[in-house]
């Protein structure tokens, strides 16, 4: 299919419906045919593709699998992670099948195409190395699998059969995480007037505000002569507040200040958004129009006030996210986004991090229409390799065009509201990768003089003598807690960033005994435990970053590794088969959960209520040992039952990070039952109440979906919670049957996950076993309106099935 988006007036239409259009967009994102490995002239007008596998894009060959320790197996030290000695890494990239060379090819028309038109091919986001033929002709190629760019294709095409292959190659030793494969996010068409305004060439910013007027400056770049420029500003309901007409142009720029009353502020409590609309005219003929969102926000970094926010200080409450989205491989999707940022909102976080790379434009149109704010990140490696292929080898010519095109891109974002432009890197040592630094930092400043640059540093006793930190806009640590003192006393700023925080690890559901302390502890089944209270090397405990964040008004919050699982870097058992997936995540790679959650949320949801206990109470064949039992709450005190009798009431204290954030009873004793918690406020008054029961045998599956409705676009999820519960209800926190999924109507079977790092079981089989008694099964629309059934079943369990409608 190819969507195509005409742009005529303020309308925004699917079909064509005049010749005087300005600009048509064609997103190419169905009928692809695919082939792995190198194909011989494979770029030529003339191929047989007829046995190749016809796929939709946005896609991601490797996730299909299988899972093998073979993949990208790499011998080598860490040097970041402090390691002497280089040993075998089976499944830091993932061990999916991403490595290799393959190719993409499509058709397309273009009835608009004619004499005096422009025509431009985007992608945002091709895995990796892509060169771009049209016709057999190479138009382009780029060489970072993360960035933006786009060709102009006018002189290779014609109105009919355009024939667009694409050739990607993925080399190994390339990255230290899954990176995918694939057209993994968007490709499209644009066709416009060679008097246009130029790809991402309109840069909004709000200069001044105040209660009752905002001033929006508006620069367009654009391309012809003898121009005029007409900017309409619309309120989230489509009615024009305000205008500007200009005919004065500056070299190929116009400028425009636009004043906006009664201005409604963007923040991540109220993400209001505006849209400008900018029409292009030659002569009083419509040449080009576009239309885009931004929000009217003020951000300032201070050493006196730390961040501020449209005026207000606070702290960003941050995770870090890689740009996989689990068993959907990197493969982008609306709704897998919208789902994750759903679960952090409830979490209480306000801030996210891309990490290590460019972000998705749908993910920051989402933080833009949800209230998240944005670190956008741009690279994990300059010049100083981390592993022998990766973005080293492009470092010296390519970063410049790959910043420019990050920031162009995404720049009238709101809710980005600092830049990074680089990631642990090893060019920290030394002089010259201050020099790289103060470069980078520069080229962000002339791009975008509003927001301030970062760089997640972890060598920050080098950075110190060296005068790296000292010249960043913002000094971001990576963990090193028991070095924020002195960095903060020895670099200029007034204040810190906790650009990577914690790195605490936990297998959801999984509790090990002893419960105590643990620095990279490893067990007989690859598991962490979800005590909470192991970590590594290099990491600490969420509760030391808490006391700074609360006792330190210098530290302007933080970042933590990670908001969610992701495949690669199965740290702590990163030399261990058949671990291949991480154990960092707040959730798990399905996206459920894990203890960990609810300890941040008891800090930052301020307006509901948390009450949560851990471990489970199935504990057969521990009748009488210690079985300590958490609460993790945002209440100060609580007392704790075992089957009626009270094992004490526990307060928050200072006497250790962990008792001042945790309600610990250390002591409690395993018998089945029941466990429950009473909550108390400040004045020692009961205000809620948590239990959990032993569970008998699994008896029934149990579904729960995140939506009931999905869109009939053929790309939309439904995200299903299957768990399974005794006779009476009950969850079963130990259970591992395995189920089988069946999806009847206008929808299809997607994928599962059930969160297991060491499970090779593949995603898009409609079979999986439970971990810790839950797994996610995804439901995806077709392109019908009309019921979809998913049913789910496995031995000895009564069958579920739950009822969902695609509609228009």
């Amino acid at each position: 299919m190819i969507k195509r988006v005409l742009i005529i007036g303020f309308i925004v239409l699917s079909t064509i419906i005049s010749s005087a259009q300005s600009r048509v967009v064609s997103e190419l994102n169905s009928n692809w045919k695919f082939q792995r490995g190198s194909i011989e002239n494979a770029h030529a007008v003339d191929f047989d593709d007829k046995h190749w596998e016809t796929v939709s894009v946005p896609h991601d060959w490797a996730i299909y699998g299988p899972f093998d320790k073979e993949v990208d197996k790499q011998l080598v030290k860490i040097e970041q992670n402090a390691e002497e000695v280089a040993t075998e890494k089976t499944g830091r990239t993932g061990a999916l099948p991403h490595i290799g060379q393959a190719w993409y090819r499509t058709e397309f028309s273009l009835p608009e195409f004619e004499k005096g038109k422009k025509v431009m091919i985007l992608f945002e986001g091709a895995m990796s190395e892509p060169k771009v033929y049209v016709n057999g002709e190479m138009a382009g190629e780029w060489n970072y699998g993360y960035s933006y760019f786009y060709f102009d294709i006018t002189k290779y095409v014609s109105k009919r059969n355009n024939k667009l292959a694409v050739q990607l190659t993925n080399r190994e030793l390339s990255s230290r995480w899954y990176p995918g494969a694939g057209l993994y996010r968007k490709v499209s068409i644009i066709v416009k007037n060679q008097e246009s305004i130029d790809q991402w060439g309109t840069f909004i910013t709000t200069p001044y505000i105040s209660g009752d007027l905002a001033k929006v400056n508006i620069k367009t770049r654009v391309s012809g002569e003898k121009l005029k420029l007409v900017t309409h500003i619309l309120n989230k309901d489509n009615d024009t507040i305000a205008s500007s007409r200009s005919n004065v142009i500056f070299g190929n720029e116009f400028e425009q200040n636009v004043a906006v009353p009664d201005p409604k502020l963007w923040s991540p409590e109220s993400p209001y958004l505006y849209t400008a609309v900018s029409r292009l005219y030659k002569e009083g003929e419509l040449k080009d129009e576009i239309r885009q969102r931004f929000g009217i926000r003020s951000i300032q970094y201070d050493a006196k006030k730390g961040f501020s926010l449209n005026g207000k200080v606070r702290k960003f409450k941050g995770v870090c996210l890689h740009h996989d989205l689990g068993p959907l491989g990197t493969a982008v999707n609306t709704a897998a986004l919208r789902r994750q940022l759903t679960i952090l909102k409830d979490m209480g976080v306000d801030a996210i991090r891309s990490s290590h790379n460019m972000p998705s434009l749908e993910q920051l149109e989402l933080c833009d229409e949800m209230g998240f704010m944005f670190l956008a990140e741009s690279f994990d490696e300059w010049a100083k390799p981390k592993v022998k292929n990766g973005y080293n080898r492009f470092f010296e010519t390519d970063a410049e065009n790959d910043v420019v095109n990050l920031i162009h891109a995404t720049r009238n974002h709101p809710c980005i509201v600092m830049w990074s432009s680089g990631n642990e890197v090893p060019d920290q040592w030394g002089a010259e990768g201050v020099k790289r630094a103060k470069w980078l930092q520069d080229i962000f400043h002339r791009e975008d003089p509003t927001r301030p640059v970062t760089v997640g540093m972890d060598q920050v006793q080098a950075t110190m003598e060296s005068g790296f930190g000292a010249l960043l806009d913002i000094p971001g640590l990576n963990y090193r807690v028991h070095l924020y003192e002195e960095a903060y006393e020895r670099f200029p700023q007034g204040f810190l960033l906790g650009s990577e925080t914690a790195s605490t690890v936990s297998s959801r559901g999984v509790y090990k005994f002893p419960v105590e302390k643990a620095k990279m502890k490893q067990y007989d089944d690859l598991q962490s435990s979800s005590y909470d209270l192991e970590y590594c090397d290099w990491s600490n405990l969420p509760d030391d970053d808490f006391v700074l964040q609360d006792d330190k008004p210098w530290v302007i919050g933080e970042f933590v590794w990670t908001g969610f699982d992701y495949l690669g870097e199965p740290t702590p058992y990163d030399e261990m088969w058949p671990s291949r997936s991480s154990y960092f995540g707040i959730c798990d790679l399905a996206g459920l959960p894990k203890d960990r959650y609810y300890l941040y949320r008891s800090r930052w949801n301020t307006r509901e209520e948390t009450l949560h206990i851990l471990p489970h109470w199935n504990w057969e064949g521990r009748e009488g040992e210690i079985t300590p039992v958490f609460v993790y709450t945002n209440y100060p005190s609580a007392e704790l039952f075992v089957n009626g009798k009270s094992m004490g009431i526990q307060k928050k204290n200072n006497s250790s990070p962990q008792n001042r954030y945790r309600l610990m009873w250390m002591d409690v004793k395993y018998e089945p039952g029941t466990i429950k918690v009473v909550a108390f406020d400040e004045t020692g008054t009961i205000k809620s109440s948590e239990e959990i029961h032993t569970a008998g045998k699994p008896y029934q599956i149990k579904l729960e979906s995140d939506r009931t409705s999905l869109k009939a676009d053929g790309k939309d999820l439904a995200f299903v919670t299957v768990s399974v519960v005794d006779k009476n209800g009950n969850f079963c926190p130990t259970a591992t049957n395995q189920l089988q999924f069946k999806v009847k109507g206008n929808g299809t079977y997607r994928a599962a996950c059930n969160g297991d790092a060491t499970s090779l079981e593949m995603f898009h089989v409609p079979t999986m076993k439970l971990f810790s008694g839950k797994l996610v099964v995804l439901v995806q629309s077709t392109e019908k309106q009309g019921g979809i059934d998913l049913v789910v079943t496995g031995n000895q369990l009564k069958k579920s099935s739950l009822s969902l409608q695609s509609i228009d």
